[in-house]
């Protein structure tokens, strides 16, 4: 009774996390709410006598659980459709990717897993999609991940830098990650850091809105020197702006353009609206293209 009762507070003590870490691997809340509860099963089963890290073997037996789920949805839509098409060998010519696997390039990418991506995410094996999610995006060494996977941490390092390829491509690839708004916001953000007063009111329209402020130049005066944390991104699809802390969006801007110029932004700091957004953080200009 003792030890079920020192099982269910580990349990509890961890299941947010491990609820979010399921979401991340599977992409659906009720996939990942399954996760959780058959792991409760296990865990409720297992013999804890030699456990002395909790939050570790937790984390293993929810993975070990998605990765079945994964390989299980992938058998089936191999049974419905016929093969899977074959798995690029090489991102696209057009694109190249933001970094060499260094910490920041992985944060920055770690920000960007949203909504956006999943499709990305489906399309990798399921052990890719386990290395990345789980060292990426909750920050795993790649020994834990091996001994998940039953592989040495030089291949589940590879696993996850074949994944991290895959998505940076498609981050840097979609139509709105290259459109002209995304330059318009880009430039803006730029001039916003350099407390560039005239290339601020270059890019405004003479009405521009922000809150309480009317007129561009009232906009770029209020506007230059500021906006240096701000990260340039796509939020549900469009291209806007993200200031984060601690790896969580906390500020997300958005911006209405029009004739070329920008006429209305807008600053949300609302964390449950927030919450709600697909947010992809993408790299500054001439970081993903050649």
């Amino acid at each position: 009774m003792v030890e079920r009762d020192w099982v269910g507070e580990r349990f509890a003590e961890h299941q947010d996390r491990l609820r979010a870490m399921a979401y991340r691997m599977l992409g659906s809340s009720g996939e990942a709410e399954d996760a959780v509860q058959e792991a409760w099963l296990r865990v409720s089963r297992a013999d804890t006598g030699q456990v002395e890290n909790p939050g570790g073997w937790l984390t293993t037996i929810v993975a070990r659980v998605c990765l079945n789920m994964l390989e299980a949805r992938r058998n089936r839509r191999e049974d419905a459709a016929g093969a899977l098409p074959a798995e690029p060998q090489a991102v696209h010519p057009s694109i190249r990717p933001t970094g060499q696997d260094g910490p920041e390039d992985e944060a920055v990418l770690a920000d960007s897993v949203g909504v956006a991506l999943m499709v990305v995410l489906d399309a990798l094996a399921p052990a890719e999609r386990l290395a990345f999610v789980l060292h990426d995006v909750f920050a795993l060494s790649f020994a834990e991940i091996g001994t998940i996977l039953d592989r040495s941490p030089a291949a589940a390092r590879q696993l996850a830098s074949r994944a991290r390829r895959r998505v940076q491509g498609a981050a840097g690839a979609t139509d709105a990650a290259r459109s002209a708004k995304r330059e318009i916001v880009e430039a803006f953000l730029a001039a916003s850091r350099g407390g560039d007063f005239t290339a601020l009111l270059e890019l405004l329209d003479p009405d521009a809105v922000v809150g309480e402020l009317r007129g561009g130049r009232e906009v770029a005066d209020f506007f230059a020197g500021r906006a240096q944390g701000a990260r340039l991104a796509l939020v549900d699809g469009v291209p806007a702006a993200v200031w984060s802390h601690l790896g969580r969006p906390k500020a997300v801007i958005t911006f209405t353009v029009g004739g070329g110029k920008i006429t209305r932004i807008d600053v949300d700091t609302d964390p449950d609206r927030i919450r709600d957004l697909d947010i992809v953080v993408l790299p500054a200009d001439g970081q993903d293209r050649r």
